[in-house]
């Protein structure tokens, strides 16, 4: 009962400092839906071999959605017309960071971390992207982009019977933001609530269970320490904003931040599933490219930020989680309860999917009904959205 105990108060920690920068973050991906749509973001990716690679991976940047979430929303975006530089780009970036998980990464890490988070995303997703075209380069000649100018507010435009410039009369700012604040709330964080709370206990686990000396022996710096990391992240899927309490809580056990960077690239941007998805998408050179890129880039990444701490004489284990300080208790407090009342159905509707699932694969009926079908987070909802 101690050990519970014990996990839980170190679970609750985390969740009152970052309690505020996840309410904050999930509220201006909401307004980033409502205010930069998809077709916004497709019109740019279709021509140029350099140009649109450059805007993929700094659109993909702020926008929230998760290692599966962005599979169709990459797919949409090349049935659209993006290359597939531009396409490369956008799946590495976008999940990688998120408006979500650089607030949250600020209030549980430190400044230099959540700088270095989607500078190195930025950069990784121009490397890949950049490779992939001058490798094959894009016919500038293919048909344009054909994007989707429907309604993001309520769905009462289609974007072709009622054309844009009419369709901006339609809402005044205060209903789009309405729509905005809705669906940060239920649509964005409905799909991370699960994640993000499995990511806490977690973290508290790590605290708790593992000796300090343990992961300092093995991933206190190094090329060593990069490598292993690779190891763990690239098969494991784990959004970007539920890998950050893990990530905190293995700075506090003494792992060096460029290993923990190197898993906060990996692990949101990759897992076994989704790699199988993307040879359909792009191919197997792409693929190829894309996680060969990634790998290579944050442990280079990963290498240069663990550099930076000693150049500067800096620990992180001293500073993490002093971003939230700033922030009084009682605002945490409160921050805190609103997430646990905004999680509640989320997360309830998480496990009975979950329980859903198990059940479905232990019947014996089901096996057949599973061949060629198509992979279960390009079905459902649960899986759209994450930091």
């Amino acid at each position: 009962m101690n050990f519970i105990v014990h996990v839980f108060l170190e679970s609750m920690h985390l969740l009152l400092e970052a309690s505020v920068y996840i309410l904050f973050g999930i509220l201006v991906g909401g307004l980033l839906k409502i205010f930069l749509s998809p077709a916004t973001v497709a019109a740019h990716l279709g021509k140029g071999r350099f140009l649109s690679v450059f805007k993929a991976a700094i659109f993909g940047i702020p926008i929230p959605l998760c290692s599966c979430g962005v599979l169709p929303a990459a797919a949409s975006l090349k049935k659209q017309g993006a290359n597939n530089g531009a396409t490369t780009a956008f799946l590495i970036s976008t999940p990688e960071s998120g408006v979500d998980s650089i607030a949250i990464t600020y209030a549980l890490l430190d400044p230099i971390i959540t700088i270095a988070r989607p500078v190195a995303a930025f950069f990784t997703a121009v490397v890949a992207g950049l490779t992939e075209n001058l490798l094959h380069a894009p016919d500038d000649n293919e048909k344009g982009t054909e994007t989707d100018q429907s309604c993001t507010v309520d769905g009462c435009c289609d974007g072709v019977d009622c054309p844009p410039e009419e369709h901006r009369r339609h809402h005044s700012f205060s209903e789009k933001l309405r729509a905005g604040l809705h669906f940060a709330i239920v649509d964005l964080w409905g799909d991370l609530a699960g994640w993000f709370w499995l990511g806490l206990i977690l973290g508290g686990l790590i605290t708790v269970l593992v000796p300090d000396e343990l992961l300092m022996s093995y991933l206190g710096g190094g090329l060593s320490s990069m490598l292993i990391m690779l190891g763990v992240g690239i098969p494991l899927y784990i959004c970007a904003t539920a890998s950050t309490p893990i990530a905190a809580a293995l700075i506090l056990k003494g792992v060096s931040p460029g290993a923990v960077l190197v898993f906060l690239l990996v692990g949101p941007a990759t897992n076994i599933t989704s790699l199988t998805v993307l040879f359909g998408i792009l191919g197997k050179r792409t693929t190829a490219i894309y996680l060969f890129t990634l790998a290579l880039l944050s442990v280079i990444f990963g290498l240069l930020l663990d550099q930076i701490y000693m150049g500067f004489g800096l620990s992180a284990r001293a500073v993490a989680g002093q971003g939230a300080e700033i922030v009084p208790f009682a605002v945490q407090a409160v921050g805190a309860a609103v997430m646990l009342v905004i999680s509640v159905r989320p997360v309830y509707e998480s496990l009975k999917a979950f329980f859903r699932k198990f059940a479905r694969r232990r019947s014996p009926e089901s096996d057949d009904k599973m061949i060629g079908s198509s992979p279960p987070f390009l079905e459902t909802p649960e899986c759209a959205a994450s930091g």
